[in-house]
Formats: C-alpha cells, sequence, structure tokens
C-alpha cells in the first residue's frame, strides 16, 4: 500500500480504513516522535504523545486541507500542539525578562553556530532552560530545519512575529552563553 499519493493515503484515512491508518503512522511517526522526543526527556510520555498526534489526526482528518501544509507539517502542528499543553501541565512557568541589549544577526550566528563541543553541550544545556514555546520554536528551525512557512503554520503564529520571536530566543541563548 506504500505507493499511495498523499492525497489517497488522506481519502483512505477518511474513509476510516485501517490500511490507510497504518500506512500513515509508518510514514510519518518516526518524524513526529522524533520532534516530541527533543522536548520530552521521558520517552514512554513522547510516545504516548506520538500516539494521541495519529489518534486525533485520524479523529480530525476532515480538517486537513493540503492546500494550506503538507501531511507531514499538518501532523507536526498537532504534535506541536499536544506537546506544548504536556509541557505546560508539567513544568512552572518562567517569566523572562527583557533585555535591550542590541545583537546584530551576524553576531549571534557566530556565537550560536560555534562547533566547539564543550560550547554544543552548554548550549544545550542552555536551550533546556528556556521556555517550552522557545524551545520548540529553535527546535522546529534548528533541528527539524523547517522553513519559517512552516513553522509559521504549525505554531499559528504570524510570519514577522515569528521572525521576531526567534531572533529574540537567539539573543537570549547568546547572552546566557556569554554570562
Amino acid at each position: 500500500m506504500s505507493a499511495l499519493t498523499e492525497t489517497e493515503l488522506v481519502e483512505t484515512v477518511r474513509q476510516g480504513r485501517r490500511e490507510g491508518q497504518t500506512e500513515m503512522v509508518s510514514r510519518y511517526a518516526e518524524r513526529v516522535f522524533a520532534m516530541i522526543a527533543r522536548q520530552v526527556s521521558d520517552m514512554m510520555d513522547a510516545q504516548e504523545l506520538t500516539q494521541d498526534t495519529f489518534l486525533r489526526a485520524f479523529s480530525h482528518i476532515d480538517s486537513y486541507d493540503p492546500h494550506k501544509a503538507s501531511l507531514s507539517t499538518w501532523l507536526c502542528r498537532i504534535a506541536y500542539r499536544l506537546t506544548l499543553d504536556y509541557l505546560r501541565r508539567r513544568r512552572p512557568v518562567i517569566v523572562a525578562m527583557e533585555d535591550n541589549t542590541d545583537i546584530s544577526d551576524e553576531e549571534l550566528e557566530a556565537e550560536l553556530s560555534t562547533g566547539r563541543e564543550e560550547r554544543i553541550e552548554q548550549l544545550m544545556e542552555v536551550i533546556d532552560e528556556l521556555p517550552d514555546d522557545e524551545r520548540m520554536l529553535l527546535t522546529l528551525y534548528y533541528f527539524e530545519d523547517r522553513p519559517l512557512t512552516e513553522i509559521t503554520y504549525i505554531t499559528g503564529i504570524e510570519p514577522a512575529a515569528l521572525a521576531n520571536r526567534l531572533y529574540r530566543t537567539r539573543k537570549k541563548l547568546y547572552r546566557k552563553l556569554n554570562n
């Protein structure tokens, strides 16, 4: 059945056919799980969130619009929201203080993209301390390598606000690394 196009696959799932659901999971579960597992430290919880993502997708397949996003991106949008809800229930709210220090994009990129192993470790520790939504944004942009248009769809954040939020998050990382 793996020869189905994305459109055929969606239609098979809409018809409630089990083989369509099985095919969707086999095609996309690994990618969805990887995105969730970068945010959720407990692998059992990540697996459960992955299952919840597909259950929600199956029950809401009629809301999928192929003109807005690919099936993979739509599934990641569902996973994003479920994961943020999960993280908000489990983590205390952290209020960030804004810093008005001006840092150019070039300075940020140079500082955050260094390949030294100890710097990468330090960067990962700082990322883990970020609020859930900022961590998810960095995951989608850097680890998932998704374009801003897809991230806009997944998060529901307007493009200009998304670019601004990404800049502020990178700036926060820069400040924390240089303290």
